[in-house]
């Protein structure tokens, strides 16, 4: 097991004095990324693929490469690794797609508990195909989604569940693995919203047997892109929105235009981190943090900590509110101590409701790698002060 306790100097950005718990919207980026996206660029290997010429071939290898430390850190096969900008715009992408086969009579599966990347594309696609959205509901109480609550809806028209490996906003993790067994015996497909999770814990494809799983490099130290893992029968079956020369099968159907070559290189950088890291250390590390995060919350007499109020089966992100203050009040309070959270919904729009919170939403604070205990005390002493 790796010792993190000087962590931080892996992260040039860090420098600046402040503490950051804005990981949930995007961690700073981890010195060997920074250092291959640079090189990348002044190496000369900067071209296009599929060319007689060295550079060209580099570019080529640079795909096969990060594809496959991909399939490493998420345990997939490295066939199936697609790259886009974000994942909201590989979901647009996968849903647009799936649309075309959709009939009225379908049903789709999503959560209140997601992140409305793997939500608003399924409504998108119901909406051209006439299908039917059908929304399973997390405990508002405990901040869980419960398996059954997923696997109930399940019928003989349903044929995509979309839900998430982590909530972004309270961290609560559900049992995917469950969810896709019962989807499968029904003859449905499983798209995870990886993008919360895959940080935090080891993530095993083979063994949830999803059949898209998305995340995004720059919630895990790396570039701003997004990377989707698509079965690869899936994929090569999915009627997709492509121009003509793009190949007919393989994951360059999924390739809108030229790669960021540099990008892929910052992404498989980031990808040997967290491998060299080990989530085992990774998760020691974290859960001390968060467990004196959460505690020092709950314990404050004018805070409420939304969502779980354990450290069992969750990412290290939590919501709290303050009495008397607007989360964006709080928010801006933070920051004058050089403490950066996130207040707002933070894009999980469906949770709002079942959370007792309106468009303000409330305040995020999220624990990653680089946090260390002199930066939760520093955060649980600013909002004792509000």
């Amino acid at each position: 097991m790796n010792d993190l306790t000087d962590i931080q100097t892996r992260f040039p950005a860090l420098s600046d004095g402040w503490s950051r718990f804005d990981g949930p919207a995007g961690t700073q980026v981890v010195d060997t990324a920074i250092d291959a996206m640079s090189e990348w660029q002044r190496s000369g290997r900067n071209a296009n693929s599929h060319g007689a010429f060295p550079a060209a071939q580099a570019c080529d290898d640079l795909v096969e490469e990060t594809s496959e430390t991909m399939g490493e850190l998420l345990s997939a096969d490295p066939a199936g690794m697609t790259f886009g900008p974000s994942t909201t715009a590989n979901m647009m992408a996968l849903t647009r797609a799936v649309a075309v086969s959709l009939e009225p009579e379908d049903e789709i599966i999503c959560t209140t508990l997601d992140h409305d990347a793997n939500v608003a594309p399924w409504m998108l696609a119901a909406r051209d195909s006439g299908s039917t959205i059908r929304m399973a509901e997390f405990d508002p109480k405990t901040g869980r989604l419960e398996a059954e609550a997923v696997i109930d809806l399940i019928s003989k028209r349903t044929k995509w569940i979309a839900v998430t490996g982590s909530s972004n906003v309270i961290g609560s993790i559900p049992d995917v693995t469950s969810i896709t067994t019962a989807a499968h015996e029904a003859g449905a497909k499983v798209a995870v919203d990886g993008v919360h999770l895959t940080p935090h814990r080891k993530v095993d494809i083979n063994k949830m047997g999803c059949d898209v799983y998305a995340t995004s490099s720059y919630k895990w130290y790396g570039p701003h892109a997004g990377i989707m893992w698509i079965e690869p029968e899936v994929l090569n079956d999915l009627p997709v929105y492509k121009v003509r020369p793009s190949p007919e099968k393989g994951a360059g159907r999924f390739q809108y235009g030229t790669p960021p070559w540099e990008t892929l290189a910052g992404i498989k950088e980031a990808a040997k981190f967290l491998l060299s890291v080990g989530f085992e250390s990774i998760i020691e590390h974290e859960s001390a943090r968060f467990e004196r995060l959460l505690s020092g919350l709950i314990n404050m007499p004018k805070v409420r900590v939304l969502g779980p109020q354990d450290n069992k089966d969750r990412a290290p992100t939590l919501m709290f509110l303050v009495e008397g203050k607007e989360p964006e009040e709080v928010a801006q309070k933070v920051a004058e101590a050089k403490v950066a959270v996130w207040d707002g919904h933070n894009y999980a729009v469906e949770a709002m409701n079942p959370l007792g919170l309106g468009e303000k939403g409330a305040v995020r604070a999220g624990v990653c790698i680089y946090i260390d205990d002199k930066d939760v005390d520093r955060l649980l002493e600013v909002v004792s002060l509000i």
